[in-house]
């Protein structure tokens, strides 16, 4: 069964509609000389188009390349430089915040914002209408005749690392074979509990990529599409009430927002219709999940992976009500080792750098930037830079990143597992752990809390006292500060190294 309808706030299109607009939007980007291997730019919020444009572009074995809206005009000059876009799709309130720098060689295909957009982001009326002379993306595509071919091998989409530690760079995967795609498909599908009909919900930004394949797959399978402009907690539940949901992905600050929710709140919704709700991007603490078990019931799942390391671990509701924190065991095909830096193999119960590697996705490789794609393999498995270990289950623990830890009198200390703690501390509704300059110890750990509102009472006394009942005391921060809003992207994130930098630009060095 194809996907039948798909629905953003009070629009709907059909499937047959997307799909005819697809192709003739492919047949626009070929006149524009789009073909195998290029690259094709969205700067889009959730939107219909964002399917329609994936799918034009894909139609022609070309590269889609979703960009973060959130970046500065600097960053997406940097990245529509580098894929070499040979075209930009995209709402006009965005496009019009980066016009300056974008080249005047590259072709624009400009989209009205959408009402529900706008109010969702309390736009102003005038910069959600495309410019004077703009290319409109409607006008444009209703020009070209449906594309008569569809590439056989399609690429995946080529995203771009969030760039925390220098410029971001494209994860470009080679087009995979029919067998390779095939199994992927099957662990995706797995995952996202997707299959012929259900009623999907889209509640993450689309150019991220665990939202992006999921909603993207969705289109294809779901009987009913929901695009969420912009999340929000009542809303996600109205909607999920709404429309029977039976399928969500949802990144941990997601749960964090609904468990904020008063109970009468919480319960004035009939969530009773979900059968899947799946997380990741971020780490989810083991009491947050648990909540969300407790509540929606035992279908809770989590999985492990990243763009270079594709889907590795799978954990269901009874994997994590037995396993608290673990984030699952391998899924079919996946191959992990944790190294130490040596590159030996770590015991079982012993932290070190994870790689890995899924049967079936092609190889990829830095665009442009060939060396950098080989300092992180170690023979034939890759890594993003966690660390964790396995126990003697085979069920996967991930302490940090690497490049999170705190070395503190020559002790490793991770954050994420003194962030898992403290985020169970009633009145915390979010914090953040990293290292700061010590001139005795070389780092010391501080953590930023955000309470929850209306507990102001909470003090650092309190935050000491509950850590130090928990975990070791050279764990427990030496410096607490509250804040009341944490620098985060869509996908729940937080931006360590905002909070974190000017602590060491100030000590006149960097970690």
């Amino acid at each position: 069964m194809a996907t039948n309808e798909f629905i953003s706030g009070e629009r709907t299109l059909s499937r047959a509609d997307l799909d005819r607009r697809a192709l003739q939007a492919a047949s626009g980007l070929k006149t524009l000389g789009v073909g195998a291997g290029d690259s094709v730019a969205l700067l889009l919020r959730n939107d219909f188009v964002f399917f329609e444009a994936t799918n034009a572009a894909r139609a022609l074995g070309a590269y889609v390349v979703p960009m973060n809206w959130h970046l500065a005009p600097a960053e997406i000059a940097y990245v529509l430089s580098d894929c070499d876009a040979r075209v930009l799709i995209g709402h006009s309130d965005l496009l019009r915040t980066c016009a300056d720098i974008i080249p005047d060689t590259l072709t624009v295909l400009t989209i009205d914002t959408p009402d529900e957009i706008r109010d969702a982001y309390r736009l102003d009326d005038e910069i959600c209408r495309a410019p004077h002379g703009a290319t409109d993306w409607d006008a444009w595509l209703a020009g070209f005749p449906e594309i008569g071919m569809v590439s056989g091998s399609v690429p995946e989409s080529m995203f771009y690392t969030s760039g925390t530690t220098g410029l971001p760079k494209g994860v470009k995967r080679g087009p995979p074979t029919d067998a390779g795609a095939a199994h992927v498909l099957k662990i995706r599908d797995m995952i996202y509990g997707l299959q012929p009909g259900v009623r999907a919900i889209v509640p993450g930004p689309l150019y991220h990529g665990a939202p992006n394949q999921y909603g993207v797959r969705a289109s294809q399978v779901a009987g009913r599409v929901v695009l969420m402009p912009r999340f929000d907690a009542e809303g996600i539940l109205a909607l999920i009430e709404r429309h029977r949901i039976t399928n969500a992905f949802m990144v941990p600050v997601m749960f964090a927002r609904l468990l904020n929710l008063q109970p009468e709140v919480r319960t004035r919704y009939d969530v009773s219709s979900l059968r899947h709700v799946v997380t990741a991007g971020a780490p989810c603490p083991p009491d947050m999940k648990a909540r969300m078990i407790d509540w929606f019931g035992p279908i809770v799942h989590e999985f492990y992976g990243a763009t270079e390391l594709s889907y590795m671990t799978f954990c269901d509701s009874e994997d994590a009500n037995a396993k608290p924190g673990t984030v699952g065991r391998l899924v079919d095909g996946a191959h992990m080792k944790i190294l130490d830096a040596d590159g030996a193999e770590t015991p079982t119960g012993a932290p070190g750098q994870v790689y890995g590697v899924l049967n079936g996705t092609a190889d990829f490789t830095y665009h442009k930037r060939d060396r950098d794609r080989q300092a992180i393999e170690r023979d034939g498995l890759v890594t993003c830079g966690d660390v964790g270990y396995f126990d003697d289950d085979g069920y996967l623990f991930l302490c940090d990143r690497e490049s999170d830890m705190v070395i503190s009198g020559g002790v490793n200390i991770y954050p994420a597992e003194i962030e898992s703690v403290l985020a169970a501390m009633p009145g915390v509704l979010d914090c953040a752990v990293f290292g700061v300059p010590d001139d005795e110890y070389g780092e010391c750990v501080m953590g930023v809390v955000q309470r929850e509102p209306g507990t102001n009472a909470i003090i650092e006394d309190d935050i000491r006292a509950y850590l130090g009942a928990r975990i070791a005391a050279f764990k427990v921060p030496r410096i607490i500060e509250f804040r009341d809003d944490l620098p985060r992207d869509d996908s729940g994130k937080i931006y360590k190294r905002r909070l974190r930098d000017p602590y060491w630009e100030s000590a006149g060095r960097q970690i």
